[in-house]
């Protein structure tokens, strides 16, 4: 079982900056891609941002140039650093870490952070 902790959501004004973290805890596993997703009240969710083990990077069209995911693979962590924020970008993230345990695979989810962002 791999647990995931997210921190660094809150609230903010048009224009500014938050970093969410997430760090992966548990016994005997590898990671392989991690990804930040958001959901809105009433909306579905949506990847933000995604990251590769060999640092390969993938971003929705609406973060890009203003988001940077980054990891670090020694502390198990995944990053979000998130500029020029909009309120649009006000949703729940929730980190998302795949990867094995053994011969077995895993998915698993953070409990999310609320980003708020005012205008």
């Amino acid at each position: 079982q791999v647990q995931l902790v997210e921190s660094g959501g809150g609230l903010v004004q048009a224009g500014g900056s938050l970093r969410l973290s997430c760090t992966a805890s548990g016994r005997l596993f590898s990671i392989n891609a991690m990804a930040w997703y958001r959901q809105a009240p009433g909306k579905q969710r949506e990847l933000v941002a995604a990251i590769t083990s060999g640092g390969t990077t993938n971003y929705a069209d609406s973060v890009k140039g203003r988001f940077t995911i980054s990891r670090d693979n020694a502390k198990n962590a995944v990053y979000l650093q998130m500029n020029s924020l909009k309120p649009e970008d006000t949703a729940a993230y929730h980190c998302n870490v795949v990867g094995r345990i053994g011969a077995a695979r895993f998915d698993s989810w953070g409990q999310g952070t609320q980003v708020t962002v005012s205008s």
